[in-house]
């Protein structure tokens, strides 16, 4: 196994595991997702749409990471995660709440690298 392979594994199983979890939180309304998305603006609405995103993206990328096949698909979900994640960061910036911008930057980062990786492996 190469070291791009091993990168490509566990920043894209840690991408996956994380989307999954923050998409439990947005499912269960977490308190601080609630406080959270009231203060950057994101309707209570939303967020099971979110939370179906996040679910589809790590989906996406477990698929692509354990089928060739299907690595399209990991690209694709990677791809739609990190964009997911820079509107978040554009709604934390518009709404001036900069003091947790590094939760969707940390969020956003995973998503590309997992996209970088997945497109150089």
């Amino acid at each position: 196994m190469t070291g791009t392979t091993l990168a490509f594994l566990v920043v894209t199983l840690l991408t996956a595991t994380l989307n999954v979890g923050i998409a439990a939180a947005d499912l269960t309304r977490a308190r601080f997702v609630l406080a959270n998305s009231a203060e950057v603006g994101v309707p209570r609405t939303w967020l099971p749409w979110l939370a179906a995103l996040k679910l589809a993206g790590a989906t996406g990328l477990l698929l692509g990471l354990f089928s060739a096949a299907l690595r399209p698909l990991g690209i694709a979900a990677a791809c739609g995660l990190a964009l997911l994640y820079l509107g978040a960061l554009v709604f934390h910036l518009r709404a001036r709440v900069l003091y947790n911008l590094a939760f969707p930057g940390f969020y956003f980062t995973t998503a590309a690298a997992s996209l970088a990786l997945a497109v150089s492996s």
